[in-house]
């Protein structure tokens, strides 16, 4: 009888698909650098993916000679939770404090920049790493999540509100001064396409036409506004992604390109409304793009599995040749995506999970808007926890869940002229408890089907998997992501000192989208 009788079929399968790896490129190379590109408030909108309306030649490079993505989400579609689900390598519901937007991040979850710092690699950044909020040790010192800080360099903007950092610049003070004999990481955290935009930039300046664009989604009207605000937001990626482009010439002229693994993606989707601080398809799915010319097999591919942002920790932790034990990082439920790499798919990965909390103030008692949901290729089940509560922040404090900009403003406006305006209840308007959208049919997700057939079947899994990571929410003891404090002083207790007339701002909403009083 042959030795592999005697295996378990998974065992056999196991050791089979671990061989695999161990003989794979991956393997094969030495430990990589790690040079992490991350755009802020940037959607799957690049040339790669045949938007018509985006140019963005250098992210198009690293898909070509690397992978393209097509399913990357982050399980929470807001900054600070967003990053810190790519620094733990845990969704957004497993981090206590830090699921919510401007938080004090609690100092038992470490992330990878400061594991891989302590096992000797050299760690660094420019602009914006994990933020914003406040992240200190135990012993109240400042975190460095993300290395030491180069920001030194400036350069003149091309417009009036696209950051004045060189992060390519601050990227080259980087690698001069990382020693020769250590393995590095770097994370560029640009801060484009984030609002605000310089209205009409995109064609002014960008040399675009607005009938560039091919689609403008089913939940905003289309017209030369909200044309003219994708633009905007289009000129600012590709702001970002020439910096990219520099980033890697400077590793091809230092002969560094060949062993460094490239990931270029964004936090979360764009900052529009029915996106950003939502919790659905436009809002977390994000581009993501991956090069190492050493260590990744038969470039080029199309990866149409789907992978969250907490598969990036364990990632960076098993190229860096590290034990997840040996980090002192807690217990991650994501994946490594080496197997992908080798183009030895291990997993199956055929959908993700989502969520928020809260992630703006505005709303009374400094409440969130609770979100669960799952998705997979063909459909999206999302489940409202509080369904009473506005989306979008109430709107007698300026929608404050939403950023500012022309799209919103435009809806605000008309909806006041017009209460049955569609797209203010699909951007603004109470929603459901429950909600299911089948993707093949509708892929704006505007008509909800909460009685489809699919949709309790999907809610078992997302509760099942949301029970296995110990999500508060299962436990009815949801309302403790309620009560963890802003990290911003002047912000706490936002509404309330709002309708009592003192005097509180928010730098992120337009005074003019400020409802006179509480809407119905």
């Amino acid at each position: 009888m042959s030795a592999w009788a005697t295996f378990p079929p998974t065992a056999m399968f196991r050791v089979l698909c671990l061989l695999f790896v161990l003989c794979s490129p991956l393997f094969a190379a030495e430990r990589p650098n790690i040079l992490f590109a991350i755009a802020d408030d940037w959607g799957p909108h690049a040339s790669a993916y045949g938007t018509p309306w985006v140019k963005t030649p250098n992210f198009d490079r690293v898909a070509k000679e690397g992978l393209l993505f097509n399913h990357a989400y982050t399980p929470n579609a807001k900054c600070a939770p967003s990053r810190a689900c790519i620094l733990t390598g845990r969704n957004s519901w497993q981090l206590k404090e830090a699921a919510n937007h401007i938080c004090y991040f609690p100092p038992e979850f470490k992330g990878w920049g400061e594991a891989l710092a302590e096992k000797g690699w050299n760690v660094g950044h420019t602009t914006k790493g994990w933020g914003p909020g406040s992240a200190k040790d135990a012993n109240g010192k400042p975190r460095e999540m993300t290395g030491k800080a180069y920001n030194k360099r400036k350069a003149k903007p091309p417009t009036s509100e696209i950051g004045n950092s060189d992060y390519a610049a601050n990227f080259t003070d980087f690698l001069d001064a990382a020693p020769n004999d250590k393995p590095w990481a770097f994370w560029c955290g640009a801060i484009e396409p984030h609002r605000g935009y310089e209205f009409g930039s995109g064609v002014k300046k960008g040399g675009k036409k607005i009938s560039d664009i091919d689609h403008v989604p089913a939940y905003w009207p289309d017209n030369e506004v909200i044309r003219n605000d994708m633009l905007d937001y289009a000129f600012e990626v590709e702001h970002f992604d020439s910096h990219l482009g520099r980033m890697i010439a400077e590793l091809e002229k230092r002969g560094l390109l060949e062993n460094t693994l490239i990931v270029v993606t964004a936090d979360h989707g764009m900052p529009f409304p029915r996106s950003k601080g939502n919790a659905n398809v436009q809002a977390n799915h994000v581009p993501f793009a991956t090069m190492w010319k050493k260590g990744i097999a038969n470039p080029g591919r199309v990866i149409n599995d789907f992978i969250s942002f907490i598969d990036l920790a364990p990632t960076f932790v098993e190229v860096a040749g590290l034990k997840w034990n040996d980090t002192g990082m807690a217990e991650s439920p994501g994946r490594s995506l080496t197997d992908l790499f080798a183009d030895k798919s291990i997993h199956t990965r055929d959908h993700v999970l989502l969520g928020k909390e809260r992630t703006d103030v505005g709303r009374p008692n400094d409440w969130g808007y609770p979100i669960r949901a799952i998705v997979k290729h063909d459909c999206v089940f999302i489940e409202n926890f509080e369904s009473t509560r506005w989306p979008g922040g109430n709107p007698e404090t300026g929608y404050m869940d939403c950023d500012a900009g022309a799209t919103k403003s435009y809806i605000i406006d008309a909806h006041r002229k017009n209460p049955a305006d569609p797209y203010w209840q699909l951007c603004f308007g109470l929603r459901s408890a429950t909600e299911f959208y089948d993707l093949k049919a509708d892929p704006d997700f505007v008509k909800n089907l909460p009685a489809d057939p699919r949709s309790t079947a999907m809610r078992d899994q997302l509760h099942a998997e949301l029970k296995q990571q110990g999500d508060p929410r299962m436990e009815g003891k949801g309302d403790i992501f309620d009560k963890y404090e802003h990290a911003s002083k002047a912000n706490v207790g936002f509404y309330e000192k709002f309708m009592r007339g003192e005097p509180v701002k928010a730098g992120w909403i337009n005074q003019t989208d400020i409802e006179p009083k509480p809407l119905p």
